[in-house]
C-alpha cells in the first residue's frame, strides 16, 4: 500500500485495550461481587499484559505509572496478531 493510501486510514479511530488478566468464575460468584471484592487472575504479577486493537492481540507490554496514570510500555510486537 503506498503512502497516500495509508494516509487515508491513519486518522481512523480504533479501540485499544490493555488486558491485565482473566479469570473464570461461576455466575454465583459474579452476582455476589461487591466493592472491595478481590478476583484472582490466572496471570502472574510478572507476566506481560496484552495490547489489543479492536479485540485483536497485537503486542505485549508492562504496566507503568506515568504522572499518576497507568500506561503501557510495549515490550513485544507480535508477528501475527492473534
Amino acid at each position: 500500500m503506498n503512502s497516500e493510501k495509508m494516509d487515508i486510514v491513519m486518522d481512523v479511530k480504533v479501540n485499544v485495550t490493555v488486558q491485565l488478566g482473566t479469570a473464570e468464575l461461576p455466575m454465583r460468584e459474579v452476582v455476589e461481587l461487591s466493592p472491595g471484592a478481590i478476583i484472582q487472575l490466572k496471570q502472574q504479577a510478572k507476566d506481560p499484559v496484552g495490547l489489543l486493537v479492536n479485540g485483536k492481540l497485537i503486542a505485549h507490554g508492562e504496566v507503568v505509572v506515568v504522572e499518576d496514570k497507568f500506561g503501557l510500555k510495549v515490550t513485544e510486537i507480535l508477528d501475527s496478531p492473534a
